[in-house]
């Protein structure tokens, strides 16, 4: 699984450098000529690559609890997520807000100059958790790590409350359940219900905030009995047509819906965002699936000895620093490319590398080798890493 959430966030790095051609996104940098193409790969990417990360996430808050206990898993989490998202946003989210305003020719401001009104500051707690708003605030990408926060000190408290003879006959129902042809799809009906009623937010990656509890508590629960996930590996061909279907009858709904089918509560768009939100769980079921069927081989980079185990320990470390340095590396790289004489699929391909080399480079050369840095980026330090990811 860590090996998924690297690869999601070496996609991400491609995702959003196509949002700089991407006609319909208000991406924070744009190419000069601009595309529709993009939307179609970025909408399947966003089906799934996020909740995977929740759904990954929710697996291992369960075995972090397991081990720390409620308290420790919230201090935990508050020193390995809470901290980056407080530098990130502080530090790095600013630039690519700057470099939005930079884009008009009549914007001379410098950054110095800009910093102040990014920090103009308002509260409104009924955009929970995201209470913090301002005309140029914003966390940026951290979103995700402002949710995952938010959900793991959700879970804190639950697990304290929730007496363990409870929680073991809760299993037992819920394996029970599980034995029945079908049953791993039936998660995708809250996801359907939520995306429908309460809409799709375009700014978290097309997701509902609240949606992302439902996959980050569906994690968890998988994590806690191996009987759910062989349910998984069961129903797996159901997952597939279904996978294929609902967007090939939801995509179309969303085309022809009156007003913005994200949010509007029309029977058309109410449709299409309930399709929506059950093929999301559905390709999650795929994707879980393959990763339980798949068995270690010889030379494998996560069993084999040698450099392939080195990397995979080396990126697996650095999942968390690679994403929050991602999209300002790419939106500053971006900046610049775009004013290129060259085609956009020329410019497309020196972004993705270009910032790739620079993602790697800053995580390898400014974020692991100091502890400070280390623990701005929510590293373990140097000196008592744990020999297996969390």
């Amino acid at each position: 699984m860590d090996f998924v959430r690297v690869l999601v966030v070496v996609g991400l790095v491609l995702f959003h450098s196509s949002l700089v051609f991407d006609a319909s996104d208000d991406f924070y940098v744009k190419n000069p000529e601009t595309t529709g193409i993009t939307t179609i790969f970025a909408g399947f990417g966003v089906l799934w690559a996020m909740p995977l990360l929740f759904l990954i996430a929710g697996f291992g808050a369960w075995h972090s609890l397991r081990r720390r206990g409620p308290g420790g898993f919230a201090l935990e989490r508050l020193r390995r997520i809470g901290v980056p998202l407080v530098f990130g946003t502080t530090v790095l989210v600013p630039v690519p807000q700057w470099l939005r305003l930079r884009a008009d020719p009549a914007y001379h401001e410098s950054y110095l100059e800009f910093l102040p009104r990014f920090f103009h500051i308002r509260v409104e707690p009924w955009e929970f958790p995201f209470v913090l708003q301002g005309d140029s605030f914003e966390t940026g990408h951290l979103w995700f790590l402002l949710l995952l926060l938010t959900f793991a000190l959700m879970l804190a408290p639950v697990a304290r409350w929730f007496p363990a003879s409870r929680a073991r006959a809760l299993g037992e129902r819920l394996a029970a359940v599980g034995r029945r042809r079908g049953a791993a799809l039936l998660p995708a009906l809250p996801l359907a219900l939520v995306s429908a009623v309460l809409g799709l937010e375009e700014e978290y990656a097309g997701w509902s905030r609240w949606a992302y509890l439902l996959f980050f508590c569906y994690g968890v629960v998988l994590a806690s009995d191996g009987r759910l996930r062989d349910a998984l590996r069961r129903d797996t061909r159901a997952a597939v047509v279904c996978g294929l279907l609902l967007p090939a009858v939801g995509l179309p709904l969303f085309l022809v819906a009156e007003g913005d089918a994200f949010t509007e509560l029309t029977p058309m768009a109410m449709t299409a965002r309930a399709l929506y939100g059950a093929a999301g769980w559905c390709w999650l079921v795929v994707i879980m699936s393959l990763l339980q069927r798949r068995r270690p081989a010889s030379g494998d980079v996560t069993s084999g000895g040698g450099s392939g185990r080195r990397l995979y320990a080396y990126l697996s470390e650095g999942v968390l620093p690679l994403y929050v340095l991602h999209q300002p590396i790419v939106v500053v790289v971006a900046f610049w490319v775009v004013r290129w004489p060259v085609p956009g699929p020329v410019k497309f391909v020196a972004i993705v590398l270009v910032s790739l080399v620079l993602i790697l480079a800053a995580y390898d050369l400014l974020v692991r080798r100091a502890e400070v840095t280390r623990f701005l980026f929510g590293m373990r330090p140097a000196r008592r890493r744990a020999s297996r990811p969390s």
